[in-house]
């Protein structure tokens, strides 16, 4: 069995930032996090493994931290996982439910939990400077792991081959496994096939396409019905980059296509540059076509998003990385450091005429009203919304015409001066929804944390609909019902829990304004 390491942990040090500690956002205990792994639905428990460092804030030894929940939203962390050890970092992955045993390491009865992970040989081993995709097994429903005696199970020599998405391909060429991979510095993700997950048998590979400055990682590929209509699937892949995000740094791109079994094919409309971006000479026109890109999320803060395998009721749901390698081992909290964003179920729906995703965040049933409004008319005189409060999350939900007013501005998280404040404000003229942060409070420990990022947001019948969750350091928009989303950190003074709502340059009529708090 893999080593808990929990003896050879410090004890838990003293929470010196508690008030940025999130309500519903997990975060390891006192260690570092990082890319969400094995994201698995059994036995009536959602399992998050995830980057760790076991013996610290900062990332290195990385291991697969590990913890469960019953609603996505309250988690208990358990010892590591996966260990690190002499010859191996353990990198990303995923984990599936071997129902038909197929793998051996369990039974029909009771099939085994198998991860599929990235090896990152460490120098004077046999597999020095490389990385490659190795298997652990659990027969006790993911609390203790055991590595496969014969790996790695697949190699291609590579120093940058990683990030195993793990699937059960159901479709006219068969039934068996499929795993999505990436040579991250090569910009493709690559396709292999198995029948019993430790044999594999290369497909094909996609890319460089749309962004690709930076390296591709943490790829998933899954099937979603197009508007809710099972005779109508498509397959959206997820592919992670690192650095040339939309907003700088590491974010999620996605395509949307089909998957035949063998190779990926995005339709015309996913494609912004279908041999990548950096193939673009011109810099404003290379910048048009990144925002013709299809982004999960516009904001500064959601890496690595990958999906759980077997969610009940064929639900796919997403949980990211709520950082930025901008910045990420400089974040101002102690004695953790990272958070996951909030988990988001994702569906495909027809958007303008083309098909895209929408997010909506899983936020559960136990939400504590604390003010609901009817229709009326909001000026430049500024409307205080109930403050948030430590220890519990607030929910916002908008529905806004902006009519005459050139901006409709929700300042999140003031300082009673004023003078601090994350602001998240609509202009008219632009149509675009912008996530300021630049004053949210401290904003000094990293030259490149202090930003404001913006995203296009069309008005559905001159309305626009906004859910905003701010969880004490953390700030994560769904707009226009999660057809656009920005996530930011921001870590505001310790005074700073105003919110306020107003209208500038002329008067908007608000539809529907709830604010509820969540813990």
């Amino acid at each position: 069995m893999s080593s808990s390491l929990d003896a050879a942990r410090p004890e838990t040090a003293p929470a010196v930032t508690p008030r940025f500690r999130p309500a519903i956002h997990f975060t390891a205990r006192d260690t570092w996090l990082n890319d969400p792994n094995g994201l698995v639905f059994h036995d009536g428990l959602y399992h998050l493994f995830f980057q760790n460092n076991p013996f610290g804030s900062v990332w290195g030894n990385m291991s697969w931290g590990h913890a469960t929940s019953t609603d996505l939203l309250q988690w208990t962390e358990h010892p590591v996982a996966i260990a690190g050890d002499e010859t191996e970092d353990i990198f990303s992955g995923s984990v599936v439910v071997d129902h038909g045993n197929t793998s051996g390491f369990g039974s029909i009865e009771s099939p085994a939990l198998v991860a599929v992970y990235t090896s990152a040989f460490k120098a004077g081993t046999i597999h020095s400077g490389t990385q490659a995709q190795s298997l652990a097994y659990s027969t006790d429903g993911g609390m203790t792991w055991r590595k496969y005696d014969q790996n790695p199970v697949l190699t291609r020599n590579s120093e940058h081959f990683r990030d195993p998405k793990v699937f059960r391909y159901e479709g006219p060429q068969g039934s068996f496994w499929v795993m999505v991979a990436v040579e991250a510095q090569q910009q493709k993700v690559v396709f292999y096939r198995s029948d019993d997950l430790k044999t594999w048998d290369f497909l094909s590979h996609f890319g460089p396409a749309n962004a690709d400055a930076g390296e591709w990682e943490c790829p998933d590929l899954f099937p979603l019905a197009v508007d809710g209509d099972p005779g109508n699937t498509a397959w959206v892949l997820i592919v992670n980059v690192n650095p040339g995000a939309v907003a700088g740094g590491s974010g999620g791109q996605y395509f949307v296509g089909q998957f035949d079994g063998v190779r990926f094919l995005p339709d015309a409309g996913s494609l912004a540059a279908p041999t990548g971006l950096s193939s673009i000479a011109d810099a404003e026109a290379a910048a048009a076509a990144m925002q013709q890109c299809l982004w999960l999320d516009w904001g500064r803060d959601c890496y690595a998003s990958v999906s759980f395998s077997d969610a009940p009721d064929n639900r796919r749901i997403i949980i990211g990385w709520m950082n930025n390698w901008d910045y990420a081992n400089q974040l101002p909290t102690a004695p953790w450091r990272s958070s996951m964003t909030l988990a988001r179920e994702l569906r495909l729906s027809s958007v303008s005429g083309a098909t895209r995703l929408v997010q909506h965040p899983v936020l559960g049933e136990a939400k504590e009203e604390l003010s609901e409004t009817g229709s009326f008319e909001l000026g430049s005189e500024a409307l205080r919304l109930p403050d948030a409060f430590p220890g519990r999350a607030q929910v916002i939900q908008a529905e806004i015409k902006p009519g005459t007013a050139e901006r409709v501005e929700v300042k999140l998280l003031a300082s009673p001066d004023g003078s601090q404040g994350t602001v998240l404000s609509y202009t008219t003229s632009n149509s675009r929804l912008t996530l300021d942060r630049t004053r949210s409070g401290d904003t000094t420990f990293h030259e490149k944390f202090a930003s404001a990022e913006s995203a296009p947001v069309a008005l559905e019948d001159g309305v626009l609909k906004l859910l905003i969750i701010v969880d004490q350091s953390s700030v994560e928009v769904f707009a226009q019902d999660g057809t656009v989303v920005l996530t930011d950190l921001v870590f505001p003074g310790a005074n700073s829990q105003e919110n306020w709502l107003a209208a500038e340059g002329g008067t908007a009529t608000v539809l529907k304004l709830a604010v509820s708090s969540l813990a």
